[in-house]
């Protein structure tokens, strides 16, 4: 049996005097994110309403993909920072498809 692709969501409240050290981190996740075997999609969102507020939406093809993304050192050190750089704690949750 294949396993189902997973989205994650993952939402990110950065202090207002980390912005812009934020966005260039969650910015910097991307590129070798996007490069990871398993990753289908990884994309970041910026609230309109709250320049503070940020939001990735990612799919993995499976969860033993998502667990090995989830010990890349680049990952490990946003999470390390977090108490640093985020107003709120890391709000995460996952999520499947449903068919039709």
């Amino acid at each position: 049996m294949t396993e189902q692709p997973l989205t994650v969501v993952a939402r990110l409240q950065a202090k207002s005097e980390k912005l812009e050290e934020v966005q260039t981190t969650l910015k910097g996740l991307i590129g070798p994110t996007r490069a990871e075997p398993g990753c289908r999609s990884y994309v970041l969102h910026q609230s309109k309403d709250d320049p503070c507020s940020f939001l990735f939406v990612e799919t993995w093809r499976s969860q033993a993909d998502l667990d090995a993304h989830l010990q890349k050192p680049y990952l490990l050190a946003l999470v390390a920072q977090a108490d640093e750089l985020l107003s709120e704690p890391l709000d995460v949750t996952m999520w499947q498809e449903v068919d039709a």
